[in-house]
């Protein structure tokens, strides 16, 4: 299962769809809009999904519809790639939560190369399980790198069982079960770093050549974390001189 897609000067091209989506054009707010829509069922054992997006002078948000589940597994891993070319763009990626049912092995494979002029936000969600698991998956394993200019800027490879993130939640006696990573990239990351202190947001850090930066955010509820979440996407659109956008989800 794939998709591939560009832009180039804002122009959409589907280069190959084997995955639902549907593009959108707000004349208003003069953006792209891209929603990924729900992979069947969810993602079970050996299923594999690509998408591969390539920005030339273009500006786009991406979403999915819903959140992502993932099957339970004896054996094989739910493999999900996503491979992310920018050019002088700007890219605004939204992800709705991971669902890891319980046994469930699951892969992630991100990468993202960017150039000086390009800009983006992308951010992941990770939750609990269903409302009656407790992180009661297997495995997890992901590996996002990040790339400016040509040079690795950020590699992110671990794995996590479901049963290490559970007793590491409880020896901290949290009630924050549900979590958010933001990875963004700016023109001037120091300032945007000033920008979300004035909003009292201290959850965002450098790369080691503090040419992007990394935020974690936590909450009990979905509902609560989305809306941290999209706070700070909202300060990011501002930060870019770019009007609030809806993604039309509750």
């Amino acid at each position: 299962m794939s998709i591939s897609v560009s832009f180039n000067e804002n122009i959409f091209s589907l280069d190959k769809l084997n995955l639902p989506t549907r593009y959108y054009y707000f004349h208003e707010q003069n953006q792209n809009f891209l929603k990924f829509l729900s992979i069947g069922e969810g993602v079970f054992p050996k299923d594999k999904i690509r998408t591969d997006i390539k920005l030339q002078n273009s500006d786009v948000v991406f979403t999915t519809e819903s959140a992502t589940k993932v099957y339970s597994s004896t054996k094989e891993f739910g493999v999900n790639k996503i491979h992310i070319n920018l050019n002088n763009s700007n890219l605004e990626y939204i992800n709705d939560e991971l669902i890891l049912y319980k046994d469930a092995k699951f892969l992630q494979l991100l990468k993202i190369k960017a150039d000086a002029e390009s800009t983006f936000f992308y951010g992941d969600i990770l939750s609990h399980g269903r409302s009656y698991e407790n992180f009661d998956f297997s495995l997890m394993s992901v590996k996002n790198s990040f790339f400016l200019n040509d040079t690795l800027e950020y590699l992110e490879k671990y794995q996590v069982e479901g049963d290490e993130l559970k007793s590491y939640i409880a020896r901290r006696n949290s009630t924050k079960r549900i979590f958010s990573k933001i990875y963004v990239k700016t023109n001037d990351n120091e300032h945007f770093l000033d920008t979300l202190a004035e909003t009292k947001i201290h959850c965002f850090s450098y790369t080691s050549n503090k040419k992007m930066l990394i935020g974690v955010v936590s909450d009990s509820t979905m509902s609560n974390l989305k809306k941290q979440l999209l706070n700070i996407w909202k300060i990011y659109r501002i930060y870019l001189n770019k009007k609030e956008f809806n993604l039309g989800k509750q």
